[in-house]
């Protein structure tokens, strides 16, 4: 088993996923790095991957027309960060910027939406546990 399976298997978001499953998670994932202040992704732009935050602070923001950048949330360390690639039309629903370094692993959003459409139970699993993150990003940004 590799150490990125092991790492995800451990946590609570990945908790429970077969084994088989995991490994398709495994399979779409990569090291990423973020630079204090650098934008991770912008509303309106293609939603192409999801992160899961090792080490680090990033802040969801919206921009209302006319009242300036609004922080709804900051996740931090062991935060699933990204949803938008799940729905069409695969865009962003919010900006994303790092508050501090960050490390993280990205989930190619292309290779997840092929796996889950691939394999229904795969995809059922997925949905099941990215509807929370969205609920809890939802409930943030009222």
């Amino acid at each position: 088993m590799s150490a990125v399976f092991e790492l995800l298997g451990d946590h609570p978001f990945f908790y429970g996923m077969s084994e088989e499953h995991l490994q398709l998670v495994v399979d779409c994932a990569s090291p990423v790095d973020f630079e204090q202040g650098e934008t991770i992704f912008h509303e309106g732009r293609a939603a192409d991957a999801c992160f899961l935050i090792l080490e680090g602070d990033i802040a969801l923001e919206i921009d209302p027309p006319g009242k300036g950048k609004h922080v709804i949330q900051t996740l931090h360390n062991g935060d699933i960060l990204g949803w938008s690639w799940l729905f069409p039309p695969y865009r962003w629903t919010f900006d994303a910027q790092a508050l501090s370094e960050t490390r993280a692993i990205r989930f190619d959003a292309s290779a997840l939406r092929a796996a889950k459409e691939a394999d229904p139970a795969f995809g059922y699993d997925l949905l099941t546990r990215f509807t929370e993150v969205l609920v809890r990003r939802m409930q943030a940004a009222r």
